[in-house]
């Protein structure tokens, strides 16, 4: 929301797009929702009208808003990407655009909301999904048209990657996690960024998406960074390697070989020159190899992730 209010001025003189705030929802403040507009900054602080709630579920919600966008940011929810699916649908089928940070519809159900959005004439977009607001998905095919992607690397969990690097600074594994929780990157519960879950679903909407070939999380080989000591993570750095939690894909015939798992990677591996937040990939297409780097970003740029995706939508 921040991001539409600073740039509120550019969207409407560049792109002639208006807009108005008229649902907001959360576990905690229930579903708030007002036709005519609510206070954007007054929200920011958590402060809303004092009426009694008029929706009990997304759907009214929905209506009593009239919703034209919804952007849907719940946590991921990796075995069966609820309740996300649940709200995208809803604003499908009430007719609005549905825009999501949220990983779990796109492995789970990417191809009933792409068919759902295609009836409604409307859009399903989730660019922040991976790499926050780099423009992945987005990429293709309009970017690359006639290319075939055979296959795919990169590091793409920001809390293994900042724990991995506090580690190597000398701090515990405790302390490096408490780090990224103050950086606001992990979870209370960092279990699924540790483990490898938040990286085996990235690896598996990427496949997915952009490879053709509808991909479980189960059908990714995941290990997490549990099992590294802190005496194995910082011994390497002397003998000028690193370890970093690596996202790969490869097509296999009709099919593909897909895994994540902590690898001892050279220094001269642009990979392993990773600090922080920062997150890449490269992708192996038959014409040539791209690799993207997405240098410390910040909440903001998931935020810029679902802005661009508002702006595709509002003027396909």
């Amino acid at each position: 929301m921040r991001q539409l209010i600073s740039k509120e001025t550019e969207l409407r003189r560049k792109y002639d797009v208006r807009w108005r705030l008229t649902g907001v929802a959360s576990r905690r403040i229930g579903w708030i929702s007002h036709p005519d507009g609510l206070n954007p900054l007054a929200a920011l602080a958590g402060r809303f009208p004092n009426e009694p709630p008029v929706a009990r579920n997304v759907r009214e919600w929905l209506e009593h808003g009239k919703v034209d966008v919804l952007f849907e940011a719940t946590s991921l929810n990796a075995p069966t990407g609820q309740p996300a699916i649940e709200h995208l649908v809803a604003a499908l089928e009430s007719g609005a655009h549905a825009i999501t940070a949220n990983k779990g519809p796109v492995v789970h159900a990417y191809r009933e909301l792409t068919a759902l959005a295609k009836e409604k004439k409307r859009q399903f977009l989730f660019e922040s999904t991976v790499m926050d607001g780099v423009p992945i998905f987005s990429l293709f095919p309009r970017g690359l048209p006639a290319t075939e992607l055979r296959g795919f690397s990169g590091v793409l969990n920001s809390t293994s990657n900042v724990v991995l690097t506090e580690v190597e600074k000398g701090r515990s594994f405790d302390e490096a996690v408490k780090r990224a929780q103050a950086l606001g990157i992990a979870e209370t519960d960092p279990t699924q960024d540790l483990d490898g879950w938040d990286s085996a679903v990235k690896v598996a909407a990427i496949v997915t998406v952009l490879m053709g070939l509808p991909t479980h999380i189960d059908h990714v080989q995941r290990t997490g960074i549990r099992d590294l000591t802190e005496e194995k993570i910082r011994s390497v750095r002397a003998a000028g390697m690193r370890y970093k939690l690596v996202c790969r894909a490869e097509r296999r015939g009709d099919g593909v070989d897909c895994r994540v798992a902590p690898e001892l990677l050279l220094l001269s591996d642009p990979m392993a020159g990773l600090e922080g937040t920062s997150s890449a990939i490269r992708f192996d297409l038959d014409v040539f190899g791209l690799s993207l780097v997405e240098h410390n970003p910040g909440l903001e740029a998931t935020a810029y992730g679902l802005l661009a995706d508002f702006l595709r939508a509002v003027q396909a």
